[in-house]
């Protein structure tokens, strides 16, 4: 098994672990969301400009991970292309 086959194999484990523990933090995100809303549903005392104050937090939290995680992907998709044209690289020269 030649280098670039393994290090390609490690990539593809990285980006698989990164992407089930980016989505289990997405479900805990969701679900703390939901919470707050239930919480700013019931708590009737809370001002409009507090409600909507979170509210934008929870949007600009939403959008950073969102961000996030393009990045991420663009990130293991720039690793992926340099294995495949090392690999390709490789095969012509033999």
């Amino acid at each position: 098994m030649n280098s670039s086959k393994i290090a390609k194999q490690m990539i593809d484990f990285q980006k698989t672990t990164f992407d089930n523990t980016f989505n289990a933090m997405v479900l805990v995100q969701e679900q703390a969301e939901s919470m707050a809303g239930t919480i700013l549903d019931q708590a009737t005392w809370m001002p409009e400009e507090g409600r909507k104050a979170i509210n934008d937090w929870l949007k600009a939290y939403k959008k950073g991970r969102e961000d996030f995680k393009k990045s991420v992907d663009e990130n293991f998709k720039r690793v992926e292309n340099f294995f495949s044209a090392f690999d390709k690289d490789q095969k012509t020269k033999k």
